[in-house]
């Protein structure tokens, strides 16, 4: 057993201690918490010098395969315009083999928000473009990429944009972009690439102060390729998946993909361990694709991808099997469909322990916080989706009064109902104290300086810091041994050198992660972490 003691540091312990100056690390645990002056004797003695020390943070929805390709493709959130699309993609277009992938493009920098082969093609003709929107919703592609994919009618649950004589103008939308664009997409990807792609989430990961991660549209693909990150030693966070299961109209073929779920939720498996099954309800109102209870702006409205009489099944044989559901939902409509399916399955069912979840809420109709708590649902929440900067087209889609009650984190809060945060990556940016830069004030990450909105709804840095690592870690139960730093919990924590406590809460805009420790081992240092010696 090796012991190390941590000490002169300003130790945030996300527990009912909250603060020490000092920890003792028996190999993988905490053993002591508190002052250096009654730790017990250690091998090896850390000096942290005055740093902040953060409990590891959980990003508990994520996509992990997915974020670790982005990383390698065209970034576009930033690009406020057509013209400076179209010039990074071709300044992109060399070092492409084959095919471009870009990522994170925005509707509102589009003309009128109606994205067209025509205008990537103006850019680059001669191989497709394949390019998901920021909210991976939808995906944008050119002329090349509509001829490889030979369209089909729309499928179910989603759409493809069409001219007046019905051919497709390149966007598809929810289902439609995953059964095209990400299905071509999977199949044209090698094992080596996903490997590359895990490599690269990982290390973005760990320099991030992220210790722990829940995938949340998990499958084959994902499993094999964490299990051989993990056999080969390169997998240091700890993992947890939902199963995607999509709705393909037949409760027959709906359910075997739950039986599937739950067969790998009963097999220890290398790289990741499944929790339960992720269903996705609705779209994004970005996009108008969002199930509401009243119409946008434009008149238009969204129904659910899974209808009652699907869901409902769905639900109650995932809850029967003990697993964990976990339902996106964004519109009002669609969250209170999601709560109508779980107390659907508590009554066929009966009690139980359980806590599903609901991802995003966006916008929830009043009283869904309170209907929450007393079902015991978790609200997983992404601070930076209500980044000022990404406002305005969200804000525009509905038009209305519900603008005043959006990503409303408060309310759960004050109803009782355990709050998670997270990232989505990569529909956002992955690193965590930007996250909680948002968080903490509602001002934005991406522009900084740019004023916040909706700052009532703003969290103290020390609440918004629990809800995305204690609180976050709780969501994939493991709330009582990670996600705080205590005696007996895991020895996963964050070194900054900088503190976001100080009163100026840019830091967090600034702040470096200098070691990111998990089960008691450095997975990251920067070129200057704490100092060590050796007791003798």
């Amino acid at each position: 057993m090796t012991r190390t003691l941590y000490r002169n540091g300003r130790i945030f312990t996300g527990d009912e201690s909250r603060w020490a100056d000092a920890v003792v690390v028996d190999d993988d645990v905490f053993v002591h918490v508190g002052s250096d002056t009654d730790a017990p004797a250690a091998d090896t003695v850390v000096d942290l010098e005055g740093r902040t020390v953060l409990p590891g943070f959980t990003d508990a929805h994520t996509h992990l395969l997915m974020m670790g390709e982005a990383l390698g493709q065209v970034g576009l959130t930033d690009a406020t315009s057509l013209e400076e699309i179209q010039r990074r993609l071709r300044g992109a277009r060399e070092a492409a083999s084959g095919v471009l992938r870009g990522r994170g493009w925005l509707f509102d920098a589009i003309p009128d928000g109606e994205p067209t082969a025509a205008m990537i093609d103006a850019a680059v003709a001669d191989m497709p473009v394949y390019l998901d929107a920021n909210d991976y919703h939808s995906c944008w592609v050119n002329t090349a990429a509509l001829a490889e994919l030979g369209i089909t009618p729309d499928p179910l649950g989603g759409r493809i944009a069409r001219d007046a004589s019905g051919e497709p103008t390149g966007i598809l939308y929810e289902t439609a972009a995953q059964l095209h664009a990400w299905a071509h997409r999977d199949a044209n990807t090698t094992d080596a690439q996903r490997d590359a792609a895990v490599r690269r989430v990982v290390s973005a990961y760990i320099a991030a102060g992220v210790t722990g991660a829940v995938d949340m549209a998990f499958d084959e693909l994902g499993l094999a390729a964490l299990a051989r990150a993990a056999e080969r030693g390169e997998l240091p966070l700890r993992v947890a998946a939902h199963w995607f299961v999509a709705n393909t109209g037949d409760d027959a073929a709906n359910l075997a993909q739950v039986e599937q779920a739950a067969v790998h939720a009963s097999t220890p498996t290398a790289g990741a361990r499944v929790l339960g099954i992720k269903l996705v309800l609705d779209g994004t109102i970005d996009a108008c694709t969002a199930a509401m209870g009243a119409p946008y702006a434009d008149g238009t409205n969204a129904g659910p991808i899974w209808p009652a009489e699907r869901l409902f099944p769905v639900v109650a044989a995932a809850d029967a099997a003990g697993l964990q559901i976990a339902m996106h939902a964004i519109g009002d409509a669609a969250s209170t469909l999601a709560l109508d399916a779980i107390e659907h399955a508590i009554a066929t069912n009966g009690e139980r322990p359980r806590r599903h979840r609901i991802e995003h809420l966006e916008y929830a109709a009043p009283g869904t916080a309170e209907r929450m708590a007393r079902l015991g649902v978790t609200a997983s929440m992404q601070p930076v989706h209500a980044d000022p900067a990404i406002f305005g087209n969200w804000a525009a889609q509905l038009g209305d009064e519900r603008v005043d009650r959006a990503f409303a984190w408060s309310e759960y809060e004050q109803a009782g109902a355990l709050l998670a945060f997270s990232t989505d990556a990569p529909t956002a940016p992955h690193q965590a104290l930007p996250n909680m830069f948002v968080a903490s004030t509602r001002a934005s990450a991406l522009v900084p300086g740019m004023a916040g909105v909706h700052q009532e709804q703003a969290l103290p840095l020390e609440r918004a810091i629990t809800h995305a690592t204690r609180d976050a870690a709780t969501s994939m139960g493991d709330g009582s041994w990670r996600g705080r730093i205590a005696p007996g919990s895991a020895a996963d924590f964050v070194v900054l050198d900088a503190d976001p406590f100080s009163g100026d809460l840019e830091t967090l805009l600034s702040a470096r992660v200098v070691q990111t420790v998990i089960a008691g081992r450095t997975v990251f240092a920067a070129s200057s972490p704490p100092a060590r010696r050796e007791n003798s």
